[in-house]
């Protein structure tokens, strides 16, 4: 998996929301890695969950909508930061990488 991952040191900066080279202690990198990965995550939940319909128990609308999305960004926060499925790890090992090439 981490051949089939590669960020460049441009992308790893805007990940990381500093300019190449900066200085950012390793629990920032953690940080920003574990977010990139639930914005994924989020999207993914996001991508699986659109064809589900509302139940109507609950009596769907756009409330429901809303409130389906809220809880896949907190699925996505929970997955990654537990582990997740190896996203936050590449991209941190990539945002250090790029800070030790400065």
């Amino acid at each position: 998996m981490d051949s089939a991952l590669q960020i460049s040191p441009a992308a790893s900066a805007q990940i990381a929301g500093v300019a190449p080279g900066a200085a950012l202690d390793p629990s920032a990198a953690r940080k920003a890695a574990q977010d990139f990965e639930s914005f994924f995550l989020s999207q993914s939940f996001e991508n699986m969950f659109s064809s589900v319909g509302a139940d109507p128990m609950f009596g769907g609308g756009s409330s429901e909508t809303v409130y389906r999305s809220l809880l896949m960004q907190e699925y996505s926060k929970v997955a990654a930061k537990n582990g997740g499925i190896g996203i936050a790890d590449a991209v941190q090992r990539e945002i250090i990488r790029m800070q030790e090439s400065k």
